[in-house]
């Protein structure tokens, strides 16, 4: 079962992307996004899809246009997460049969990313909104909603968050900064998962 936790590995390299990768991939998290503000982020998504793509879903952060959409596609690109919500971006990407996940803070962006065809919400920045804040828009959401929540969450938040709701995560500087060894990441990536299966009761 995959877990519902999306790697973001902004400021990756395409020399390192995969090495990283792999070790975030072995610690279970099967969802990796590199953010167009990164370094060539278009060839490390390309060189992520050719070592990984049977394996993971791997796609782009940061996402602001329909022309980067575009370009994430082309390059073998299946996942589409962005800060904001422009509903011609997820238009866009739902019609190139990616996944669509736009950045959303209040209702009203949440309802519009839902009704463009979101994929699913990712709450940013979550640390701005709180668990009360999140327990709130998460009462309104139509039911099957999936509601991520990014920005500020680590392992020592996984608890409250999912008691009050929450369905996944991103996670950024938690798990990966530039200039961290692949093992090191490993090890960051293997603790973030453990404390998420935690929440679960899984050993």
């Amino acid at each position: 079962m995959r877990l519902p936790l999306i790697g973001i590995l902004r400021g990756v390299t395409p020399g390192e992307a995969v090495a990283v990768g792999e070790a975030v991939l072995a610690a279970g998290i099967t969802t990796l996004e590199v953010p167009l503000n990164s370094p060539d982020p278009l060839e490390s998504i390309r060189c992520l899809v050719e070592a990984l793509g049977d394996r993971a879903l791997v796609g782009a952060g940061t996402v602001l246009g329909v022309d980067e959409v575009r370009a994430v596609h082309a390059v073998g690109g299946r996942l589409v997460v962005s800060p904001n919500c422009r509903p011609d971006v997820i238009e866009e990407t739902r019609r190139l049969g990616m996944q669509s996940w736009p950045g959303v803070l209040t209702p009203t962006e949440a309802f519009d990313a839902l009704d463009a065809g979101a994929t699913g919400l990712k709450l940013f920045p979550a640390v701005q909104v709180g668990v009360e804040g999140m327990r709130a828009l998460r009462a309104v959401l139509p039911n099957g909603t999936r509601l991520y929540a990014v920005g500020g969450i680590g392992a020592a938040e996984f608890a409250a968050w999912r008691a009050a709701g929450v369905d996944g995560a991103g996670l950024g500087g938690a798990l990966y900064r530039p200039g961290q060894s692949p093992e090191q990441v490993g090890e960051q990536a293997r603790a973030l998962v453990a404390a998420w299966r935690a929440t679960d009761g899984e050993a």
